[in-house]
């Protein structure tokens, strides 16, 4: 599966933001997909994530209540609303997949960059 992301921007502190990551090829309905991020001098992070059966989220601590992982799979997009950014938000996103017989994300977006400003 090949992966756009897109949506993102710069916004002031407070706004919201709705990213998408569009999926080309079939079977998208039977990859777990995820959303994790990088800031500058920073490692990659887990951001969200869903499951491919039951549509089940996870969510780091930092972004629980503000941030909402869902997934359509007639569109093979999964999306993540960003709401009451923060400054400390600011990061490229990038979305990912995991196919049923992987144990890691290995299907990558391209990422977007997300600037917050305060």
């Amino acid at each position: 599966v090949q992966l756009q992301a897109s949506g993102g921007g710069l916004v002031q502190a407070g706004d919201s933001l709705r990213l998408s990551c569009a999926a080309s090829g079939r079977s998208f309905s039977t990859y777990d997909m995820g959303w994790f991020r990088q800031a500058p001098g920073k490692e990659r992070e887990s951001v969200a994530g869903i499951t491919r059966n039951t549509g089940n989220a996870y969510y780091i601590d930092s972004v629980k209540g503000r941030f909402t992982i869902s997934r359509d799979n007639a569109k093979n997009t999964v999306y993540l609303q960003m709401n009451s950014l923060k400054p400390e938000d600011t990061a490229v996103y990038y979305c990912a997949a995991k196919g049923p017989s992987s144990v890691i994300y290995d299907q990558w977006g391209q990422g977007t960059q997300v600037t917050v400003s305060s």
